[in-house]
């Protein structure tokens, strides 16, 4: 029996590392949709880590990918805002936990397709600061919400609160949906947006192909842990 080639014992020995690194380490995402602006932007690529939960559980403030509860096929990444235990209510467009509203700071306003944006900095109880958007026309219409969150279950929510399908809508995000926690963007470009039962394998390389012709410089390497 002839010997296997040097090259193709090595090949084989990078795929099995890779496979490794992705199953139980770290693994890649693109952001196809404006549900995280101003945090994320659609043509953000986010590296998530998918060991973290195996020895602590998700915080207030963490982003994290999960499996969509709707239809498990499909990747969403919101932020926790409500934790076991917590009792989270949304009143149009203000954030209240534990019966206390979240304090959030005005910061200022942008234009984006003719709507105006208002954008503020929100503080959770356990001093997370993020930066989230209100439209003055919103594309979704306002929730009132009410959860007292069980042991195993979270409520989150978009930073681009107006333009976000989250707890508010479908209910709270099961702990063994959570697949990992955003840490940093390993590439950026400016791509247009895709609805999320479109994101597929060849749509993440078309995606990626585009970004590496319309780089976004100043946002590689930014971190995502607070």
């Amino acid at each position: 029996m002839s010997k296997v080639p040097r090259w193709l014992r090595e090949l084989v020995i990078v795929l099995v590392v890779v496979l490794f690194i992705r199953a139980f380490l770290v693994q890649a995402y693109n952001i196809p949709s404006g549900s995280m602006k101003p945090t994320l932007l659609v043509g953000d690529f986010i590296l998530v880590n998918k060991l973290v939960y195996r020895f602590t559980e998700p915080q207030r403030g963490d982003m994290v990918v999960f499996r969509w509860p709707v239809d498990p096929r499909i990747d969403f990444i919101k932020r926790i805002v409500g934790v076991p235990g917590d009792r989270v209510q949304v009143v149009a467009d203000r954030l209240f936990i534990n019966g206390k509203e979240v304090p959030r700071r005005y910061l200022g306003e942008v234009l984006e397709d003719g709507n105006r944006k208002i954008i503020y900095q929100e503080e959770l109880p356990n001093g997370v600061k993020y930066t989230i958007a209100h439209y003055e026309n919103p594309l979704l219409p306002a929730r009132t919400v009410y959860y007292e969150i069980p042991e195993g279950y979270y409520f989150v929510m978009g930073d681009n609160r107006d333009n976000s399908e989250d707890s508010r809508y479908w209910g709270l995000l099961p702990r063994e949906n959570i697949v990992g926690k955003a840490f940093v963007i390993y590439f950026s470009g400016n791509i247009p947006p895709l609805e999320s039962t479109d994101v597929n394998l060849f749509t993440g390389f078309r995606q990626l192909f585009l970004a590496l012709l319309n780089p976004r410089l100043e946002r590689i390497g930014k971190q995502l842990i607070w």
